[in-house]
This record gives structure tokens, C-alpha cells and sequence, in this order.
């Protein structure tokens, strides 16, 4: 009989529905039979797109007598970290309290009936091997140290949430005024850590950071630093080559496990992509690069044709594995290309794609990258290859969708599709943004209280930081596509909702969950950035420059109080780019640029703004009939545009022509 997760939203719960595990979700029942029962809980925290959390379901959690084990002496609750990271974030950091190393996925808590984490670890196999001892027998052995050493457990158990409090503690006590110096040492750790042969940041396992490279891509923008673009091209380059792109189907998996970027894990997540596509649009509007154009045309291709729900809003995730193998759907059988392609094509593909070289994929098969740039004049024939083998391969057992609707991952694509279509002239995929805000708004904004997830319109849990900054920061490049009333409503709500309901007042900077959430065994106020942008950053950024459009001063208040919060901590090391983005645009204010005029000759201004993009830049398209507007946007209609550029509280005379435009904006 299925399990308590058949009635869940998760996809990833659902799929240990039918596990002979006696599962709970997170909720008060189980949390009341550990502490009815004094019995321990095990808490295990996955996501459906990864793949060690498919090995130990197969191994451990879809047997007989592993679960009767489970069952006999724990609460089994299960989580999705991507609708509970609140939960993961916790649980997390005690893990690597306790282990002294990081986490990951799968995340195995033993827990006593409090929810204070004793004992933990990522992955475990059914039988002993790879160092770490077979589950059920560990589940045993943790079970008699909470039965008989229980006051060794309490002892632990102290210093644990001792340990977590003081993080929080010293995560902002002491605000210091903004000053540019984290921006300097945020720059010197990437340079120092970049990986001038193949882009990036480090070794193996190679991860993308785009949020990383957009604060270098300001650097290189705002003042002329030839280093730090030289580190963003090269690296969005050796990307787009290697095989971390999908070179048939479009769109970026989460990292590459070599330092060459050429093979992946598997796993394709909408968050990675919603930046990566504002990057490679905002660097290849700025360079006139065709290769960088075609990245980003492949991400929002993949993104409109396979992720995007005919509702409107974008599913979460491809699983990285089909048919049971890693990476099965997308890796060849070099004869079986030859037999695909035409004689012509065949010759342009093999060079390009390295199918001439040895086998990259496991001594045997070929993972595609690019490995020779063909002539302009064999573009053809490569795009008509791409075009036969995207066609058989969409005839294999497709990865799994986890098609859950995340807020704060919608809000990263939704800026990442309405920033590129802005920049490279793609209405389509601004139309694109626009459903999803529209699915968000109409099913993720209830009772003026945003949501966290859904799926089949069943919207439910609390939105946390990250829904709030991420989706207030989607709007805003919204409002430079298309002024839309509904748009600045919605994006003033959740203005007054990080202030009511997220602000940390006594230290500044917010909270990772509500004031009125449930209380956990930590209230984490994050501002480091993880595999998603800081919320604290995103929300600083964010709320300054809708302080910026209307005029509001609380916003401009909050966002330099979170700025101050962090400061001191920022100036200590990398990870903080978003922060650094904010404490920018606290320390320079982002020049605003209002059209009005015309229709059609707004419209023309905008489109001849949009090739020079500039990360400390908004430009608002206001045409003669737009209504409802702010006291701040409220220009007068003319008969010809009319420009005004501000910054801060400092405003120029209107320009009404657009070499005046382009002369004021060179000026600032």
C-alpha cells in the first residue's frame, strides 16, 4: 500500500510512495509520535533530479527487511530540500558540525524526538563498502546509542544548538557602514582561483557560478577591467564548448565533474539556467558574439520547449538519469551518429563534436562537446546534424521531470528570460516571462501571502526569502520590458512583505523564513551565496532600486541596513557576490532611465538602449497612455520621447533627442 507521501506535491516524495518505508512528510504527526513515543527520528532530505538519492532508494529504502529496520526503531520522515530548504539549510550546517565536512545528497539526520540532529551522513550503502558501513546495521547502532547512552546524546545535542546559535550570532553583529572594500577583495579571490586554461573557478567538480561572474562582468563594465572580462568570456566560452552544454537540445547541466567542463553531471536545474542565460545574453549583446548567442538561444529554447508548463509557470529539474544509468539519454554510439547523418554532415560533425578522438564517456561511448569550432560556411551542415540527432535521440526513455512549480526558481528564470529577450531582441521569450510571473501571481499569491511551491495548481508552504527577493528582482526586469500596473503592485507587495514579515530589525539584513513560520532548531539570516544567488543580496539589490523608482525611502533603509549587517563579514572573503552587487548599488546609486513618449518611438529608444547593456542601468518604457502611474514615474506625455535620467535623488533635464540620451548616460 502507498506510504503518507502519495497525497504529497512533491515529485521526489511521491517517488517513495511506494516504498515499504513507513514515510512521513515534515509535519506535526510525525513530529508528535517521536515526541509522544520518545522515539528517534531519521530524517533523509533528497531531491528527485539527483542521483545518489536513487541509488540508496534502490538499495535500502525499496527493501524488505532494510525498511522493517526503519521502521521497527525510527519516525521516517522524508523532505525535498528544494520545497523545504529551509529544513536543508539547518540540517546541513549540523552536518558539517558534527562531521566536520560538508553535506550534500542524499542528507541521512538521525535526530532525537526535539528535532536536534546526534548523528549523521550523506549517502549510505545497503552493505558495507566504500569506507561507510552497511545501513541497517548503522541504524542499529544508533539506535542503542540514543537508547543507552542518552545523556551522552543530551550532552552532544547542547553543544550542537549551542554551535548553531553562536553561527547566528556572529553572522552580523557588528553592522559597519558600506564601504567599497569587499568589492576589491571579492575580485582578488576569483582572480586568484580562475582557471586560466579552462575557465572557472578552482578544479574538479566545476560548477558554473554565474553569480560569481556577474558581479566580474559589472567590474569590467563599470570600470574598464580588462581582467575580470577576460575571466567571464573565457569561461562562458569553455562552457558553451564543453560538454556541460547540451550541444543538441540547448541549456547548461548543474557542473562538470572534470576541470575541462566536458563531462556532467547529468542533471539539468531550472535555477543554474536563469542566470546563465542573462549572462551569456548580457556578454554577447556587448560583444556582437554569435557563439555566445547561440548559448543563450539554446537555454531559453530548452527552457519554452521542455520546462516551461502550458499553465505558464517552469518545472524544476531533468533527472540525470534515465533507464536506471547516469547520463544514458544523452551519450552516443559513434556508429550509431555515422548512421544517422548524411555523408556531409557526418565529416563536419565528427571534427566538431570529437567524435574522432577516444571515447570520453566511461571507455566507451562519446559525450558531445565542441571540439573544433567549423568554419562559417560548415554551420550548416553542423546545424542540420544537431537537428537528425536531436529528432533520434528524442526517441530514448526521456530523464524524469520534476515538474514542481518553485517560486524562487521561476523568479531566476523569469529575470533571466525578460533580461536576454530585452538585450537580444527576442519577444518571444519576454512573452515567455511574462506567463510564468502571471502563473505565479494568479497561483502562487494567495490572500496576500506568497506561496513556495506547486504543482497541477495546488499551491502550498509559506514563501521564504528567497521567493520574495528573487520574484521582486524578476519584476523589476519585467517593468523594463513592459510597463504593466499589476507588474509594480505585485512588486510592492512583496517590497512590504520582506519588510512586515522577513526583517531582521535589530540587526538588519532578513531571515531565511517568516516571522510566523514554525519554530525550528534555527532561524538562519543567510547572506553567502550557495548553488542559488543570497537572498539577503537579491533582496538588498532588489529593494534598492524599487526604492529608487518610487521614491520610498523604508526600502532604501532596509537595504542599507542588510548591506551594514553584513559588511564586516564581507570583507573577510569570496562567496558574498551578491551582497557585493548590492553594496554597489548602496555605495553608487543605478542610473534610471524613464522614456515617455510615443508608442513606436519609445519602443525604437528602448531597442537602441538595449545592445549597450550595463548591470547598473534600468530603463523604464513608459508610453503616452500608460495609466496608474506612481507620483515618480508620472512624466508628462509628449509628442515625441521625452528621456529622464536620474540617479539617487539627482535628476538631469529631460532629453529629447537620443544623442542628448547618450551623451547624459556617458556623463553618469
Amino acid at each position: 500500500m502507498p506510504n503518507r507521501l502519495a497525497a504529497e506535491t512533491s515529485p521526489y516524495l511521491r517517488q517513495h510512495a511506494d516504498n515499504p518505508v513507513d514515510w512521513f512528510p515534515w509535519g506535526e504527526e510525525a513530529l508528535t509520535l517521536a515526541r509522544t513515543g520518545d522515539r528517534p527520528i531519521l530524517l533523509s532530505i533528497g531531491y528527485s533530479a539527483c542521483h545518489w538519492c536513487h541509488v540508496m532508494a534502490h538499495e535500502s529504502f525499496e527493501d524488505e527487511a532494510v525498511a522493517a529496520v526503519m521502521n521497527r526503531l525510527f519516525v521516517n520522515i522524508k523532505v525535498d530540500r528544494e520545497e523545504r530548504p529551509d529544513l536543508d539549510q539547518i540540517y546541513q550546517t549540523a552536518h558539517q558540525i558534527l562531521q566536520q565536512r560538508p553535506g550534500g545528497w542524499p542528507l541521512t539526520m538521525f535526530l532525537t524526538p526535539d528535532g536536534t540532529p546526534f548523528f549523521g551522513g550523506t549517502y549510505f550503502p545497503k552493505w558495507s563498502r566504500y569506507g561507510l558501513p552497511g545501513f541497517a546495521g548503522l541504524c542499529e547502532q544508533v539506535a542503542a546509542a540514543f537508547r543507552d547512552r542518552r545523556a551522552d546524546v543530551e550532552d552532544q545535542n547542547r553543544s550542537l544548538r549551542e554551535a548553531l546559535a553562536s553561527l547566528e550570532a556572529s553572522a552580523g553583529a557588528a553592522a559597519a557602514e558600506p564601504d567599497a572594500r569587499p568589492l576589491g577583495a571579492a575580485r582578488e579571490v576569483l582572480v586568484r582561483s580562475f582557471d586560466a586554461r579552462w575557465g572557472g573557478f578552482g578544479g574538479a567538480p566545476k560548477f558554473p557560478h554565474p553569480t560569481d561572474m556577474a558581479l566580474l562582468w559589472r567590474r569590467a563594465v563599470a570600470e574598464g577591467d580588462e581582467a575580470a572580462r577576460g575571466i567571464v568570456l573565457t569561461t562562458l566560452t569553455r562552457m558553451a564548448e564543453g560538454g556541460i552544454q547540451d550541444h543538441l537540445g540547448g541549456g547548461f547541466c548543474r557542473y562538470s565533474v572534470d576541470e575541462r567542463w566536458e563531462i556532467p553531471h547529468f542533471e539539468k536545474m531550472l535555477y543554474d539556467n536563469g542566470p546563465l542565460l542573462a549572462l551569456y545574453a548580457e556578454t554577447a549583446a556587448a560583444t556582437e558574439d554569435g557563439f555566445l548567442r547561440r548559448a543563450a538561444e539554446g537555454i531559453a529554447a530548452w527552457t519554452m520547449r521542455e520546462m516551461q508548463s502550458p499553465a505558464g509557470g517552469y518545472h524544476s529539474s531533468l533527472d540525470a538519469d534515465s533507464e536506471g544509468e547516469e547520463g544514458r539519454y544523452y551519450v552516443w554510439d559513434r556508429d550509431e551518429v555515422r548512421r544517422l547523418l548524411a555523408a556531409d554532415q557526418w565529416a563536419v560533425a565528427r571534427r566538431a563534436w570529437g567524435l574522432d578522438e577516444a571515447p570520453n564517456f566511461e571507455g566507451r561511448h562519446w559525450h558531445l562537446k565542441l571540439a573544433a569550432h567549423p568554419p562559417e560556411d560548415e554551420m550548416g551542415l553542423l546545424d542540420s546534424a544537431r537537428a537528425r540527432l536531436f529528432a533520434a535521440r528524442e526517441g530514448r526513455v526521456r530523464p524524469g521531470l520534476d515538474d514542481k512549480i518553485l517560486t524562487s526558481w521561476n523568479a531566476l528564470m523569469i529575470a533571466g528570460m525578460a533580461r536576454a529577450g530585452r538585450l537580444l531582441d527576442r519577444p518571444d521569450w519576454v512573452a515567455s516571462a511574462f506567463r510564468a510571473v502571471d502563473f505565479l501571481r494568479a497561483v502562487h499569491w494567495r490572500d496576500g501571502r506568497l506561496l513556495a511551491t506547486s504543482k497541477d495548481g495546488r499551491a502550498h508552504l509559506n514563501g521564504y526569502l528567497d521567493d520574495h527577493a528573487f520574484l521582486l528582482a524578476a519584476l523589476l526586469e519585467l517593468l523594463q520590458c513592459r510597463y504593466r500596473p499589476e507588474d509594480l503592485a505585485f512588486a510592492r507587495d512583496l517590497a512590504e512583505a520582506l519588510l512586515a514579515d522577513f526583517e531582521d530589525t535589530g540587526r538588519g539584513g532578513f531571515f531565511f523564513t517568516r516571522h510566523d513560520h514554525e519554530v525550528l532548531i534555527q532561524r538562519p539570516r543567510p547572506g553567502h551565496d550557495n548553488a542559488t544567488p543570497s537572498g539577503n543580496g537579491i533582496a538588498a539589490t532588489a529593494l534598492q532600486r524599487l526604492g529608487h523608482l518610487l521614491g520610498e525611502p523604508r526600502y532604501l533603509a532596509a537595504a542599507r541596513r542588510a548591506v551594514s549587517a553584513f559588511q564586516p563579514a564581507m570583507a573577510r572573503g569570496g562567496g558574498w557576490s551578491s551582497l557585493c552587487e548590492a553594496l554597489e548599488e548602496a555605495l553608487a546609486p543605478p542610473t534610471l532611465v524613464i522614456l515617455r513618449g510615443p508608442t513606436g518611438e519609445v519602443a525604437d529608444w528602448t531597442a537602441r538602449l538595449a545592445p549597450r547593456p550595463h548591470p547598473g542601468q534600468l530603463v523604464v518604457p513608459l508610453p503616452n497612455g500608460v495609466a496608474d502611474l506612481p507620483p515618480a514615474l508620472a512624466k508628462p506625455e509628449t509628442d515625441r520621447v521625452n528621456a529622464w535620467v536620474c540617479r539617487g535623488v539627482t535628476c538631469l533635464a529631460p532629453a529629447a533627442g537620443f544623442d542628448e540620451l547618450e551623451r547624459h548616460l556617458r556623463a553618469e
